[in-house]
């Protein structure tokens, strides 16, 4: 048998390894509609842009962002005491300055023991008022954000050159795994080949 024979598992690895390469070239590839050969062709990316948009959008508003895991970890007791020293230095100047400021006569006959005691009111006022206030907030913010309206403009609006290349930084060592696995199978079922060519003679 010819040389040439021997050399059918390097060119099978070949062709394996440009049809994959060339498939994933198609996904971003090309950006825009072409006639080529009588035929309109477009990257699966650019040409179904809104449709991924749409499938990432409702997965997005409706699983990955949720109002309500927002307003639970708000109105969480935990969190709610991590901006209270910051509410008691507001209410504390509020008592001690801004009060003189706008109401000196009632000022004069309040003391230190009543503006603690006024603090200590207020604070636990507003340990109980910040969860309701959230919960109203988040309510009314869910009402007038349509999250997955957002998620699908964003997408939709991403050039498909900036989808391409942040694809490409995430998934380049993946890429380059799935283009050497063609390129063994290819190896492998030229091998097989050639197998087979000289079991059956």
């Amino acid at each position: 048998m010819s040389w040439w024979f021997y050399t059918i598992p390097f060119i099978s690895a070949l062709i394996h390894w440009l049809t994959l390469r060339m498939a994933l070239k198609l996904l971003f590839h090309p950006r825009r509609p072409r006639k080529i050969a009588g035929f309109r062709l477009q990257g699966i990316f650019p040409k179904r842009q809104r449709q991924i948009a749409e499938s990432l959008g409702k997965i997005a508003g409706k699983e990955l962002f949720s109002f309500k895991d927002i307003e639970l970890a708000i109105t969480d007791p935990e969190n709610v005491k991590k901006i209270l020293p910051l509410a008691d230095q507001h209410i504390d100047d509020f008592l001690h300055n801004k009060l003189k400021e706008s109401l000196p006569v009632i000022s004069m006959f309040i003391g230190e023991k009543t503006i603690l005691q006024l603090k200590t009111v207020f604070i636990k006022e507003l340990e109980e008022l910040f969860p309701l206030i959230v919960k109203n907030y988040v309510g009314e913010l869910k009402s007038s954000l349509d999250m997955e309206k957002i998620m699908v403009d964003k997408i939709v609006n991403f050039s498909p050159e900036k989808l391409e290349q942040m694809l490409a930084q995430i998934l380049t060592n993946e890429f380059q795994l799935l283009q050497r696995m063609a390129a063994a199978w290819g190896f492998l079922i030229g091998l097989l080949q050639i197998l087979l060519t000289l079991l059956l003679k």
